[in-house]
């Protein structure tokens, strides 16, 4: 099915100081839209990205509307460039956000400061330092569920991002992560290394900030996707609105099905994707889960004209 198209977007972690510069030089729409963003949340969001400082960025509650406004400046540039709309969208944690202001569910500015406050929410639920996440390679996924129930010892532990195979991340009370690193590494993992994040996302830690988004998400005006975007926690598309708005909060405390939701959307005939958005995180992640498909990284005018010219050439 040539004819098929998804696209990915990425979520926190993809960032970086100057991204989407490049671009940005080539395609006014990448200013304009990150002018948007910076309307909406009353502070200026390209400066931040551009210039810094990194540990600004890097704060939850501004990574988030960051990175949901890059991804939606590549798509509106695509767009411009003529590129082919998409049959299928799909986003890692965060990048759900992105995909459903794509798929014009929700509104840009709507989407922009709902990720300010999905980041807020988040920080608060776990005061820094009392959380953690890891990274866990070379093991079954089997294998690190079973790690984290026993190294959880009364202390939430999860499995919370099935990235590929043999790359999982873990999540839940700093002194039980670091317990399972450990264990991980005893149990012969490849790797086992604690991420640089405040945040102990997708786990049971994240209960209430999933209640407090529940309210915000309550006045928030949604409509159903016009593109079918595969939500994290159930890797299919929301049948209601009501479902949409369910959909999200379970997201913040439910693993990233991510292995799952890349099959799923291969198992559908879809042979090329596009990572929207800053790195290439993604696509990375789709190579090591079907070979049969191709996912094409785009954030600058380089990878902009591969990936035009890779899917007008399948027609």
């Amino acid at each position: 099915m040539s004819s098929s198209l998804a696209f990915f977007f990425p979520g926190q972690g993809s960032q970086s100081l100057g991204m989407l510069d490049a671009l940005a030089e080539a395609h006014p729409a990448v200013r304009h839209t990150f002018e948007e963003a910076s309307e909406a949340l009353g502070y200026d969001l390209w400066s931040l990205v551009s210039t810094g400082p990194e540990e600004a960025l890097n704060q939850t509650e501004k990574t988030q509307p960051a990175m949901l406004a890059a991804g939606i400046a590549v798509w509106r540039v695509w767009r411009a460039m003529g590129g082919r709309p998409a049959t299928l969208m799909a986003g890692h944690s965060l990048g759900e956000y992105s995909a459903l202001v794509a798929a014009e569910s929700l509104s840009f500015a709507d989407g922009v400061r709902l990720a300010a406050e999905r980041g807020r929410l988040m920080q608060e639920a776990v005061p820094a330092g009392e959380g953690a996440m890891a990274a866990l390679l070379g093991l079954s996924d089997d294998q690190v569920i079973a790690l984290c129930a026993e190294e959880a010892q009364g202390e939430v532990l999860e499995a919370v991002n099935f990235n590929a195979p043999g790359q999982v991340v873990i999540a839940g009370r700093a002194s039980a992560v670091a317990r399972a690193v450990e264990a991980a590494r005893a149990a012969g993992a490849k790797r086992a290394l604690t991420l640089a994040v405040s945040v102990p996302s997708h786990c049971a830690l994240m209960r209430p900030a999933a209640e407090r988004l529940a309210e915000r998400l309550a006045d928030l005006a949604l409509a159903l996707p016009q593109v079918p975007v595969l939500h994290n926690a159930s890797v299919s598309a929301a049948a209601s609105v009501d479902e949409l708005r369910d959909l999200l909060v379970r997201q913040l405390y439910s693993p990233v099905r991510w292995v799952e939701t890349v099959q799923a959307v291969a198992g559908q005939g879809v042979q090329t994707a596009i990572e929207c958005g800053p790195g290439k995180v993604l696509a990375g992640l789709c190579k090591r889960i079907d070979k049969t498909m191709t996912t094409l990284p785009l954030f600058d005018p380089k990878t902009l004209d591969a990936a035009l010219e890779t899917v007008h050439a399948e027609g």
